[in-house]
Parts: C-alpha cells; structure tokens; sequence
C-alpha cells in the first residue's frame, strides 16, 4: 500500500518571514526599492530545488553558478550546456554526497573546480559585520552571490546543516532573503541577519570547524597559471582527442583499480604503480603554459602586466616545489628502480624544448592551434637578461620559419636563479617547469577517491595528507582544481569509435 508523503512544513514564525507573505513581500518592496535585490533577478532565474535530500550543497552551487553564467565546459543534456547537480563530482564522489551530504571545505573545493572565484569565511575566522558587509556588496550587485552554511535550528526549523544563497538584503530591517533550495520543506523567507551569523556560528559535528559562507564570483583571470591540458574545442575536433581522453580514463578509472589490486607498503610504490603504466604519449598530455611574444628589434624590456604574469607563474612553479608530494616524485624519478628515469615526452634540458617552443608560440601568433605542420625552427636559443633592471628573466628566443616568412619569436619561461654560470653572467637561470614539478601538480589533480582503495589504513591516509588541496597556497590550489576540472571534462567525452 502507498503510503503518504510529507508535503512541506510549516515555516516556524517568528523568527522567519515567509517571502510570500504580505509582510515578506512589503520588505522585498523596501529592499527593492533600496537597492539591496540586485542579485535577486539573476538567482531566482536560475533557482531549482535540490533533487536529493543531502543535495543542498550541490544545489546552491550550481544556481550561483548558473546565475553567473559560467559555462561549465561540458554538455548537460542535447546541445546544452548547464550546471546541475550531478556535474559536481570533483571533488566528493556523488554517492557519498547522497548519502551524507557536503561539508563545507569541499563545497569551497568545488567551486574552485568548477572554475568560479570563491572566498570563503568560517564564523571563526570572520565578523558578523565583515558577513553583513559582503551581503551588502552582493545584495546591490549581480556580480557576485553569498551560499551560507548553518544549522536550521536557530530558525527553529526541522532538520540539521543545511546551504542555501541568500537573495537580497533589508538594509533597515537587518534581514537577509534565504532561497532555501530544499523548497519541498520550506519557501524562501526572511531572517534577521544576526540570527543567521548565530546559526552560521554553529561546529559541524563531522568536520569539528563551524561553519561559515563563501562569495562566488565569476574569475578575473585566466584560469590556468602555468599548467593546462588542451581541451579546447578544436583540440577536441583533432586525431589526438582519442588518446587524451584514453589518458584521462587511464589516470581516473585505471589507476585507483590498480591500487586496490596491489599490496603497497610505501608513497614509492604507490608512484610506481601510478607511472609505469602511463602512456607513451603522456609527456605531451600536460603542458605547461609560455609567455610569448614576438620579438621587437632591439626589445628587451617588459610591460608591467607581462612581467606580473610571469611572477605569477614563478610562484605557482614555487609552491609546486614546496609541497611534500614533489619531494616523494623526485625522489622516486631519481631513483635507479623508476620506471621513468626519462619522463617520456618531456626534456627537462631548457635547450632541447627550446624549437618545440618557439615553433607552439609562432603557431599561436598565427593563430593556428592544430598543427604546426610547415613551421619549423631556423634556430633557437636560451639566454638570461635583466628586463628594466629587475632580476633576471629566462627567454627562448627563435626565428621560426613558414614558407617564405620568418617570425622572431621570444617566449618568459618562469624559472629561479641558481648558482651555476649563465653566459658569463655567473648566473643561471635554471628550474623551468619540468617533469617532476609536472607529475605532481597531475597527482594534486587527481579526485581523492583515487587513493581510498590503498589497502593500508596508514599508507592510505598519508597519501591523503599529500594529495590534499584544503591547505595548499590559493594560487597552487586553483591551479590544481583547474587541472581536475579539465580531466572530467576529457573523461566525460566519448571516445568515437575506430573506422
């Protein structure tokens, strides 16, 4: 026999006001009228109702982000592209979602992933008048949106932990709009904002942290720093397609098999198992992205922007360098017993890469980005100048020729100074990307259920502490997160078939 579900409950009131309420519609008018429900439009468009009921973590970030029309890079349904709860799966496998919702630092994960610009406040480490401020800023503004994360009793409200965006903001009243996503339980409403700090203000019995609320914004800068893998739409019309997205399966289907299949005592036998059986190709799968610019007669000098970029890259190449991870691939690289003692693909000899370069940078000039067939290096070489009197900077110069024309190509190559000579200079301007910084920042990339098969408990968790992107540097962190959302992106292709 069927049985009858519950439909809705009532809104407790006070402290709530129902949003369709003749009083809750009244402070919309005030707050409408005040200025305050600039993000409203925007939200309500995009508003949905969580489809599970663990979902609601899921379900606040993809209306912000459908709100902010980021496209999410990858197909939804038919042609579309659009954000719902079931692409979210970066950062926490969706079944474990299902079963025991988000918690907070992993909802902040996927909002990295997913590509928007996320700053994120636990009650701890913030004010109830920095919250007030930010809602403000958003409330009169479609730029950017608040999720906040609290625990429904201070509303006196059934249930536990809950996320939902806020909507606007009644400056005079002090009372903040919820859209609350699970709708099939309550309707948006009305709550004096300082009962929501309290209800923010509460520890997740799970994690131990309290919770808190996050700015999504649409990124100011591109995404990737210094790392990428080529999944733009023309790579993903090219013959190589197909072996990328084989890497792809290979790296996120394959390996977390391999490491439950295997009895592993140490990180050097969980690498070895992850790189012996790379394919061949893998060296040209992760590319790490060059400044570059056509060489000017007699130019040396550098713009404030391009000279911010490159330092910008210098320090993600830095923090790579600092994370313990690196320390065990170089170790294990270095090792008589590596399977890659020669990282296939990639030269870590600056020179050797140098025509390959120069050859990538004059194709872009040209604004070719499938082949560089008929463009070929006339010469190359690597130097170090001192750009506008700051510190050294290494360039890869080349006269790259097409056909009858030849282009004068200069690509900044992020680097640090070291001790060895450099053209008489008594400076060298050596470790550029190569392939140990390169196969960690893939490893930091990896979702953390690739490692939940390791059979020792101990080795499990250690391999989690040195994979974890909650505490790594923001910079390297949204590097690593871009790098994970473009391996979903490629998994999720299909791969056409032979023939």
């Amino acid at each position: 026999m069927a049985m009858a579900g519950l439909y809705q409950r009532v809104l407790p009131s006070p402290p709530a006001i129902d949003f369709a309420s003749s009083e809750g519609k009244q402070l919309f008018i005030e707050a409408l009228h005040n200025g305050t429900m600039e993000g409203f439009y925007k939200l309500i468009s995009c508003f949905q109702t969580q489809s599970e009921p663990a979902y609601c973590g899921l379900a606040s970030l993809s209306m912000v982000l459908n709100a902010l029309a980021i496209d999410p890079g990858r197909k939804w349904k038919g042609p579309w592209s659009w954000f719902d709860e079931t692409m979210l799966d970066c950062c926490e496998p969706l079944e474990k979602v299902k079963a025991n919702g988000i918690s907070f630092g992993k909802l902040v994960c996927l909002a990295h992933c997913v590509g928007a610009k996320v700053d994120a406040f636990r009650t701890s480490h913030s004010t109830i008048e920095e919250f007030r401020k930010y809602v403000m800023t958003c409330s009169t503004s479609d730029d950017c949106h608040v999720i906040s994360s609290y625990h429904r009793a201070g509303f006196k409200q059934a249930g536990t932990g809950h996320f939902s965006p806020i909507g606007g903001y009644h400056a005079g009243k002090d009372m903040a709009l919820i859209l609350d996503v699970a709708r099939f339980k309550y309707p948006p409403h009305w709550v004096p904002l300082p009962l929501l700090w309290e209800a923010m203000d509460k520890v997740d019995k799970t994690t131990r942290h309290r919770r808190g609320f996050m700015l999504i914004s649409r990124p100011q800068r591109a995404p990737s720093l210094l790392y990428t893998l080529d999944i733009s739409w023309n790579f993903l019309q090219s013959c190589k397609h197909e072996s990328w997205v084989s890497t792809a399966r290979y790296l996120m289907d394959d390996v977390p098999f391999l490491l439950m299949s295997e009895d592993l005592k140490d990180i050097d036998q969980v690498l070895s198992v992850v790189f012996t059986y790379l394919p061949s190709n893998f060296g040209e799968f992760i590319k790490w992205v060059a400044e570059v610019q056509r060489r000017e007669d007699g130019g040396q000098n550098l713009s404030q922007e391009e000279k911010g970029r490159l330092a910008a890259k210098e320090e993600v190449l830095n923090q790579v360098q600092e994370v313990g991870l690196f320390q065990h691939v170089t170790k294990y690289l270095s090792s008589a017993n590596s399977c890659c003692t020669e990282f296939s693909g990639h030269k870590d000899n600056l020179p050797d890469i140098a025509a390959s370069v120069c050859c990538q940078g004059a194709e872009f000039l040209a604004g070719k980005y499938l082949s560089s067939n008929g463009f070929f290096c006339k010469e190359t070489c690597v130097k170090c100048f001192n750009a506008n009197g700051d510190k050294p900077i290494t360039v890869v110069s080349g006269t790259v020729v097409n056909g009858n024309s030849e282009q004068g190509v200069d690509v900044l190559v992020p680097s640090f100074l070291t001790k060895v000579g450099c053209s008489g200079s008594g400076i060298s301007c050596r470790m550029h990307p190569k392939g140990d910084d390169v196969l960690t920042a893939l490893l930091l990339a990896l979702p953390m259920d690739t490692w939940s098969g390791i059979k020792d408990e101990k080795l499990m968790q250690e391999m989690y502490r040195l994979v974890s992107t909650e505490n790594l540097p923001t910079l390297l962190q949204e590097e690593v997160l871009h790098l994970r959302r473009q391996l979903l992106v490629l998994k999720k292709q299909e791969v056409s078939p032979s023939g």
